[in-house]
């Protein structure tokens, strides 16, 4: 696609649900780049509420975001139990790597439910990107089940076809929170899940950072440095050293949910019935498709993004930083 014709690309509404995070706030840059960011709200997840509120503040700082409200939302999943953070792929503050920052604001409210039901509500053509777990959604969807109707569709970064990495059936956004997942994935709206098949397709080896680094301003300085911890853990996880872990893949999961919406041409997309699995003693918190050759198609709920042009991705990621 031509420059000329790239900038004429309708950029589409979001509002971002995130707990960021490394992959999250590589994601708001994408969504900076090529969305109307209309809000942006906050999860517990892979960090505590306290961090991925303080981080999402951090990513506006950023990207210049400002103007985009921020409001904090879950502090844990809807059964009450505290969950299980990912400190080993963020870090204690959830964005390990860079010298700690302080926002230059604090959030505007913390009752993300209630924003997002009026969000949805007023908003024509919203898309909502959850790239954490689905608490705040699911709870926004069980007070209002009219919004999943009204918004144009919810694009998730979560589950599998497949394998997890949480457990060997769950992948941790939907492993943090299934109940929540289980009713978002039946509320009826128009889903579209990047899974973990999708994701490890579009991975950043250290080159990625180095060229954050190279291009020297402050925003792409502070995204090497959150990428040079995101691909030592993925290095560490393989079991890789020297030369080796400067080749390791780390997959850049959150951008993909927001690049589906934004770029489809880049991935291709299956649609399948889905499920989440909240009672399964192996398999809690899996996303169970049914992938037979003879399955209803009536019965298929979900748009699940299967693959991607993972070279082509991981560069409009990577353009998008380098501000």
């Amino acid at each position: 696609m031509t420059v000329a014709a790239e900038s004429e690309r309708i950029r589409p509404r979001v509002l971002i649900d995130c707990d960021p995070g490394h992959d999250d706030v590589l994601a708001i840059g994408v969504a900076a780049r090529h969305c109307h960011i209309v809000a942006i709200t906050t999860v517990a997840g892979n960090s505590p509420l306290v961090n991925t509120t303080r981080n999402a503040l951090i990513a506006t700082d950023l990207f210049a975001l400002g103007q985009v409200p921020v409001h904090s939302g879950a502090a844990g999943p809807l059964n009450g139990s505290s969950g299980g953070f990912a400190t080993g792929a963020h870090g204690r503050s959830g964005l390990d790597g860079p010298l700690p920052r302080t926002p230059s604001r604090g959030a505007d409210g913390d009752d993300a439910v209630s924003f997002i039901i009026e969000t949805v509500r007023r908003e024509e053509g919203l898309w909502l990107v959850p790239i954490g777990p689905l608490t705040n959604i699911a709870l926004a969807l069980r007070r209002a089940p009219d919004i999943a109707s009204r918004v144009t569709g919810i694009s998730i970064m979560g589950g599998s076809l497949t394998h997890g990495n949480v457990t060997s059936a769950a992948e941790f956004n939907i492993w943090f929170d299934p109940e929540a997942a289980a009713e978002v994935f039946n509320s009826g709206a128009a889903l579209r899940m990047c899974g973990l098949d999708l994701t490890h397709q579009v991975a950043a080896d250290g080159r990625f950072a180095d060229a954050l680094s190279a291009h020297g301003t402050d925003t792409s300085q502070f995204c090497a440095e959150l990428m040079h911890f995101y691909q030592g853990y993925a290095a560490r996880t393989q079991g890789l050293t020297g030369e080796a872990a400067y080749a390791a893949p780390a997959p850049l999961h959150d951008p993909c949910a927001v690049l589906a919406i934004t770029h489809p041409e880049l991935f291709s997309i299956q649609r399948l019935h889905v499920v989440v699995e909240t009672a399964g003693t192996q398999t809690r918190g899996m996303t169970h498709a049914d992938t037979r050759p003879w399955a209803n198609p009536a019965e298929a709920t979900v748009d699940v993004v299967v693959s991607a042009d993972g070279p082509r991705a991981v560069a409009m990621v990577l353009d998008a930083l380098l501000l």
